[in-house]
């Protein structure tokens, strides 16, 4: 179902074709990083730290280098060492520690061998000391008075304090009289809350294969979501001007934003360059989620105010992330996160904090869950106190275009009131609730970002075109590209061919993070294509002998007054007479990102006798500005509720108490299968986006925004219980049952 505020009618935008990758990934022609096997590549395996915390006193690899098959081992003296608040150090150590290890998991070596099984062994072989140093496991353990440092070598960003810190960040925001708004309060909810980490869970582990020759040149294959960034980090860990380092984008088997960053690539070019041959690496699932970025761990404190007709008049709190073993902008974002209602009167700190566990990573509208979670549980609780309809009371205080921010600025033209209206009037909240069950509503934010990008339209002499971006399909894009560059030229979408080029290929363009890749990406597309329609009446002005003022461009065809049109095919084919060939770049760095708004309702049951939360009904309501292939924004919303579920009810990392995670599997890491889950209905609201030519909002983020605050609502209401801790797993459900 789709609601839609004024638009043009299009031709192409808004259509559902097949996507024109489809074919190559259901028959298995698609290409991942693990299905790349170059002549005469070694296999790369690694030692980790099996230590939560250790200074490492001393590497022995001579046993390893002895052992058969092996070609290369490397450590971290095998890298430069990265001053502190070098931009990319974090990322350095992170992949390979140098003097410390700070997380069970940790890199300390790395072999390059003949197969796999010799590298493993050979990895094993090596002989490290340790020196164990205090372990910090928990937001409270780090930011508890006199605790030990989590990483000694972390500064708190923006502070200008040179000082050891287990803070990343630190961010207050503050407008407003929030102790009077307090005092007048009707009604004050004040709770805490905690969420544990949880993984992206992504189908395909981390994989690269690096072949360096000998004039020093790396050619790098992975599976990332910004080869540009591959490049950019790569350098930097090993020392190297980026033009020494090629990186061809492969298909990438699922990131949610796991795969923005780096973990192989300079441990599998320092092998390559030691050993002379090329290096594939591949991660086995332990490997991924003991040790690439999970989503922060959080605990908050959030207070309301309200006034007894809905008023939503103050909020009071703080927000801690815990972000693992280096630094991490997870609270900043997390600020820039609470954006959704009005709150004359705001007084909240965000902080994020270190811990000795894997390095945090991007997960979807990062930090926003968390902290929507905390929000939309506590505004439940008060429409409850208020006995109001919980649509009513968000809609009263619904921000709109020109309130203000968290962190301070007007929005721009948003859709969450229409998201609202549009869970209100719809079938599903308007339908009785089934027996036994209840109802919960939540909504999210997600502000989206625009960045860098460039693209390519190449025009051939048969009329098709090459539609050429460095921007990785993770979520349908190409299918995206191809719609709105046959919107712009007038040709048949399966006329063009969406390709992501290399990094040799394509003009620069910044990794697929932040909804930003139909937006931004989509912008040079279209930028791209408008220069081409330009030149193309240029060439059919030639050709009819007038002015360029006299050809007007018309469904893919010169159209010029006396002549009959001159589609599209017949003048490429004289490209060669009137000018030389059809091609145009488009670069830019993109401003405007709409933000998104999502608001869901789910039907839970929860059994009394087992503790089990059972999803019985869900709906979500998105706004994505203009839905360019509406199939594959249903599909990012029902991926992002999927994965929200998840969080909600089952995820969770467990460690021991020496740091050591006890469920890297995923037989104990427990994510929603299809028979967890109910169809998850679609609702795509339409409030374009004015800075984008096609009015489109980032969709990839905010879908999994609500889902948390969302069931926990239901859960609510149907147990008469706060759960406050997630995942809500079925111990938990349990014992505040008997806490009743």
């Amino acid at each position: 179902m789709t609601v839609t505020e004024n638009r043009p009618d299009y031709k192409w935008v808004g259509t559902r074709p097949i996507r024109h990758d489809g074919y190559d990934k259901v028959v298995g022609k698609a290409r991942f990083a693990a299905d790349r096997n170059s002549p005469g590549q070694l296999h790369g395996a690694f030692l980790r730290s099996p230590h939560g915390h250790a200074r490492i006193l001393s590497v022995d690899t001579s046993a390893a280098e002895a052992m058969s098959g092996v070609k290369a081992v490397v450590t971290g003296a095998d890298f430069p060492d990265l001053p502190i608040g070098h931009p990319e150090r974090d990322t350095a150590v992170n992949l390979m520690a140098r003097d410390v290890a700070m997380y069970v998991g940790h890199v300390v070596a790395a072999v390059a061998a003949s197969t796999r099984a010799e590298a493993e062994a050979a990895a094993a072989a090596i002989e490290v000391e340790y020196e164990l140093l205090p372990v910090v496991l928990s937001l409270d353990e780090s930011i508890a008075d006199g605790a030990p440092l989590a990483n000694a070598d972390n500064r708190t960003a923006f502070s200008g304090s040179d000082d050891p810190s287990n803070l990343a960040t630190v961010t207050p925001l503050e407008r407003g009289d929030v102790d009077a708004a307090f005092e007048a309060a009707d009604v004050v909810v004040e709770r805490e809350f905690d969420t544990a980490w949880v993984h992206q869970g992504y189908i395909e582990p981390h994989a690269c294969v690096v072949d360096v020759g000998a004039d020093g040149k790396a050619e790098v294959w992975a599976s990332s979501q910004g080869h540009f960034r591959v490049r950019s980090q790569a350098a930097a860990v090993l020392g190297w001007d980026t033009a020494r380092i090629k990186v061809i984008p492969a298909e990438i088997g699922g990131g949610f934003g796991g795969k923005t960053t780096i973990y192989l690539e300079p441990v599998a070019a320092r092998l390559s360059e030691k050993s002379g041959r090329p290096v594939k690496i591949v991660m086995t699932r332990d490997e991924v989620l003991r040790a690439t970025g999970p989503a922060p761990a959080s605990k908050s404190r959030i207070r309301i105010a309200a006034t007894n007709d809905g008023e939503l008049t103050a909020i009071d709190g703080w927000i801690g992330y815990a972000v693992g073993c280096t630094g991490d902008m997870a609270g900043f974002v997390g600020a820039m996160s609470v954006a959704s209602y009005k709150f004359p009167n705001l007084k909240m700190e965000f902080v994020g904090a270190l811990t000795n566990t894997p390095r945090s990573a991007a997960y979807r509208a990062p930090s926003a869950p968390q902290a929507a979670f905390a929000i939309e549980s506590v505004i439940d609780e008060i429409a409850q106190a208020l006995d109001t309809d919980p649509i009513e009371l968000r809609l009263k205080n619904a921000v709109v275009e020109g309130d203000l921010t968290s962190m301070g600025g007007p929005h721009p033209r948003i859709g969450f009131v229409e998201c609202l209206e549009a869970i209100r009037d719809s079938e599903h909240y308007q339908s009785p609730v089934p027996d036994g069950a209840a109802r919960g509503i939540g909504t999210g934010f997600w502000f989206n970002i625009g960045e860098q990008s460039s693209a390519t339209v190449n025009l051939n002499e048969d009329g098709t075109a090459t539609v050429i971006t460095g921007s990785p399909d993770i979520g349908g894009s190409r299918a995206s590209m191809a719609l709105m560059a046959a919107e712009e030229l007038g040709l048949d979408v399966h006329r063009i061919t969406p390709v992501v080029a290399d990094t040799e290929s394509v003009g620069f363009t910044d990794v697929t993070e932040g909804s930003r890749a139909t937006f931004a990406t989509g912008m040079a597309v279209v930028n791209a294509c408008r220069d081409l329609v330009g030149e193309l009446k240029a060439r059919a002005a030639t050709i009819r002998g007038v002015e360029v003022d006299a050809v007007a461009w018309v469904d893919g065809a010169a159209v010029v007054d006396g002549h009959d049109p001159l589609p599209l095919a017949d003048i490429t084919a004289k490209a060669k007479s009137t000018g030389g060939p059809l091609t145009v770049t488009a670069s830019l760095n993109a401003g405007g990102a709409g933000p998104s708004f999502a608001v869901h309702c789910c039907d839970v049951s929860v059994d009394e006798e087992t503790g089990r939360v059972e999803v019985l009904r869900y709906t979500t309501a998105q706004d994505a500005g203009t839905a360019i292939h509406p199939s594959y924004v249903e599909g990012q919303m029902q991926g992002g509720t999927a994965q929200g579920i998840g969080w909600a009810l089952n995820e969770e990392y467990v460690y021991a108490d020496d740091g050591t995670m006890l469920n890297a599997s995923f037989l104990d890491y427990r994510v929603p299968v299809a028979s967890d889950l109910p169809m998850i209905e679609t609702i795509i609201v339409e409030v374009p986006n004015p800075a984008h030519p096609y009015g489109v909002r980032g969709v990839g983020e905010t879908g999994i925004v609500p889902p948390m605050g969302t069931i926990a609502n239901a859960v609510s209401r149907a147990s008469g219980v706060r759960l406050t801790s997630l995942p809500m797993s079925p111990p938990k459900v349990l014992a505040a049952l008997d806490d009743r």
